[in-house]
């Protein structure tokens, strides 16, 4: 949308590179955070990323978990050995395909991750006291903007991997 306000353009445009820089300090933020829950549980971080994956969407299917994670299947079937051995996913029949293979998160060890990023490192309780400053109009915006640059980057990985 055009403003026909002097000025306003390069306040948009100033408003719109702290927006990219402040995401981009929120990646390398939660990256960091992701790297300690990892380190405290014995994890890759491309392990623990898609134990998330799993916990998220599974069960899944090898090759729809490589997908979703961007990876090479050879890749996701170390990470699913390693996730496997180590007690966090177990693998069984794909009901709808009895050929096929799912995996999913074994049980009761989702509490673990949960514990460290809910509780032990106090990230819960600051996006509760953060969201707390905002009303119920500002949030909607808020999960409405993050869930959008969310799609934004699934589009542009998905670009970037089929190039």
């Amino acid at each position: 949308m055009e403003s026909i306000l002097p000025g306003a353009a390069p306040h948009q445009g100033r408003l719109n590179r702290a927006i990219k820089e402040s995401l981009r300090e929120l990646g390398a933020q939660l990256s960091r955070l992701n790297h300690s829950v990892g380190t405290r549980l014995d994890l890759k971080d491309a392990d623990l990323e898609c134990l998330d994956l799993i916990a998220r969407y599974g069960p899944l299917s090898p090759s729809a978990l490589a997908r979703r994670a961007g990876l090479h299947p050879a890749t996701m079937t170390g990470i699913l050995d390693r996730l496997e051995r180590d007690g966090w996913i177990d693998r069984g029949r794909d009901p709808a395909d009895r050929r096929g293979v799912v995996v999913q998160v074994a049980r009761g060890r989702g509490a673990e991750i949960l514990r460290l990023y809910l509780v032990d490192s106090g990230m819960n309780t600051a996006i509760d006291q953060i969201c707390a400053e905002y009303d119920d109009q500002d949030l909607q915006l808020l999960a409405g903007f993050l869930r959008r640059t969310a799609d934004a980057a699934q589009t542009a990985a998905e670009r970037l991997a089929a190039s």
